[in-house]
């Protein structure tokens, strides 16, 4: 029996993907970081969460070699380097070593990327990442403030921060179905290609993908790809509602906290602040007067009454961002920003606060972190990628949304779409 071993680059991106694998058939455990001890149960699935994205390439690298061997270690014979769909790594970053690590630490000689999520407007096409309509390099995602794409080119992306050479294996070979699609890896791993990327601008490019590659030692990709892979190796008469519900929001004290910058996230903020109570974040106190000024920010949380939960958000446009940046820093003026959301986070626990809506993977992570969160059950689904998930063994529920992820009314859905 295949046990998949997940390895995500990101808090969000780890929820995102188990969420997935679970409505496609594949029961799933998330554990935030690398664990110290073995892991109970008999999930045909391990997701582990990093927070790997942006930090230093030596640093990524060493993290998912932790991440694998522990996974070898639970009996995963298969393995998943999960990134961003908008791949969200420059020519300097990090998507390409770690693909090499892994691949050298498996003795695999080649292996595939895929971030496309059509979906969520995420398609692969020749080679080039799209963003709904556009090419990811005309998209929001050319401001991101940590990894800002500039260049649509998969394969030219992994080339330059890759040690081997990638090849293409395109739509019209995909959409000849699986067994054209091996033939097309077997013919680039011939021709001294390390990595293939591949189209996809439907689902059901992705159900070909998933038959194709299931024997692949290693697969790399966004969360799309777990569609086609869960379908492949789900187990017969698997009931996923029963699934979802150990993963159910509980609670009634709620908070909605947005780090994000992304373009949805600008989106979302704008539209929740139509219908509920909001603050924003102001950076000169946070560094200034961080203690003080979290405990201020938890006693207006809790002065707010309504049926939709007060959000908290250092979420700005372009424009601001940049301003912000300029004035403070952009690396400390993040990182005084995630200070006071962990300031609040753990404050708010200790107030009897028991769901939390957060929308940024780097905002995730760090809530996560500090509500002391090391493994959940993934819940009911939100958005696509976007699930309900519940602490194992403390009464915490979480709604971790990836910044580009979800519509305008994301915030409210969460809260009005389930009997919390």
């Amino acid at each position: 029996m295949k046990r998949l071993g997940v390895i995500a680059d990101d808090f969000t991106g780890a929820t995102d993907i188990a969420s997935f694998l679970v409505q496609n058939g594949l029961s799933t455990v998330q554990v935030n970081g690398v664990p110290d001890a073995a892991l109970a149960g008999d999930a045909r699935a391990i997701v582990v969460s990093l927070k790997s994205r942006s930090c230093p390439v030596d640093q990524a690298v060493a993290q998912s070699l932790e991440a694998l061997a522990w996974l070898q270690q639970q009996g995963c014979d298969r393995f998943y380097f999960k990134y961003c769909s908008t791949f969200d790594s420059t020519a300097s970053g990090n998507i390409g070593p770690v693909t090499d690590a892994l691949l050298d630490a498996l003795g695999a000689p080649m292996t595939i990327l895929s971030p496309a999520l059509p979906v969520n407007g995420r398609s692969v096409y020749q080679g080039y990442l799209f963003v709904g309509e556009q090419l990811l390099s005309e998209s929001g995602m050319r401001h991101h403030p940590v990894t800002p794409m500039t260049d649509s080119s998969l394969i030219r992306l992994m080339d330059a921060q890759a040690q081997g050479r990638c090849g293409l294996v395109n739509a019209a070979t995909i959409a000849a179905g699986a067994q054209a699609t091996r033939e097309r890896l077997t013919a680039l791993r011939a021709a001294g290609m390390r990595y293939a990327v591949l189209d996809a601008v439907s689902e059901a490019d992705l159900l070909v993908q998933g038959e194709a590659v299931q024997d692949l030692p290693l697969v790399t990709g966004g969360s799309g790809l777990a569609i086609g892979l869960a379908r492949q190796w789900a187990q017969a008469g698997y009931d996923r509602e029963r699934a979802q519900q150990a993963g159910r929001p509980q609670g009634d004290r709620a908070v909605v906290i947005a780090g994000s910058c992304s373009t949805m996230t600008n989106a979302q903020v704008a539209h929740y602040r139509q219908r509920a109570p909001a603050c924003e974040i102001d950076v000169a106190r946070c560094l200034t007067t961080l203690p003080a000024y979290a405990q201020t920010l938890c006693d207006w949380v809790e002065a707010q009454r309504g049926p939709l939960a007060p959000l908290l958000y250092a979420t700005a446009d372009a424009q601001t961002l940049q301003a912000i940046q300029q004035q403070y820093g952009a690396q400390r003026s993040s990182d005084a920003v995630e200070q006071l959301f962990a300031e609040v986070v753990r404050e708010l626990k200790a107030r009897g606060y028991q769901r939390f809506i957060v929308a940024g993977g780097e905002t995730s992570g760090v809530v996560a972190q500090t509500l002391g969160i090391h493994a959940f059950h993934i819940g009911p689904v939100i958005a696509p990628g976007v699930p309900w998930v519940r602490a194992t063994d403390q009464p915490i529920s979480l709604a971790l949304k990836s910044g580009n992820f979800g519509d305008e009314q994301f915030f409210s859905r969460a809260q009005e779409a389930f009997a919390l």
